[in-house]
């Protein structure tokens, strides 16, 4: 009979807990740092993103989703 292949060799463990000002490794720390990122309260660098990414947003659909002129004459019944 075959012999089963060797098994793949063991991933490294993720770290528990990152050091500060490093970069993320991986999905989890990503997903972590972006989770401490959104819930810190007096982050002014995420305050900035945030109200400007929600700007553009509304400047996007504004120019992109609306097909009402809300200029235009409205008929008359």
């Amino acid at each position: 009979p075959a012999s089963s292949p060797p098994p793949p060799p063991a991933l490294p463990a993720a770290p528990t807990t990152p050091e500060a000002g490093t970069a993320p490794q991986g999905l989890r720390g990503w997903l972590r740092s972006a989770y401490r990122f959104a819930t810190d309260r007096n982050d002014f660098r995420r305050n900035l993103l945030v109200n400007l990414g929600l700007f553009a947003a509304g400047v996007w659909v504004a120019r992109n989703l609306t097909d009402i002129d809300l200029m235009a004459p409205q008929p008359v019944p």
